[in-house]
């Protein structure tokens, strides 16, 4: 069983869960907020980005009839 710190913050074993696809997401989010003049935390939009990438993944697959590669998969 795996317990969630008070707050809704990821454990920081969390990032060895993301795959290409989602550091890239959070990387661009970083980016954005850099530009935008926002400080932005992907730990606390991780349910948020995962949302994402999954339909992402989805569209991917629907639309070309292959699974994702492991790697941008997780």
């Amino acid at each position: 069983m795996s317990a969630q710190p008070q707050g809704g913050a990821a454990p920081a074993g969390n990032a060895q869960n993301e795959d290409y696809l989602d550091k890239g997401l959070d990387k661009a989010e970083q980016m954005f907020g850099k530009k935008s003049g926002h400080n932005v935390d992907s730990n606390k939009m991780r349910d948020t980005n995962e949302k994402i990438t999954d339909k992402a993944r989805g569209v991917f697959e629907k639309m070309t009839g292959k699974h994702v590669p492991e790697k941008f998969s997780n």
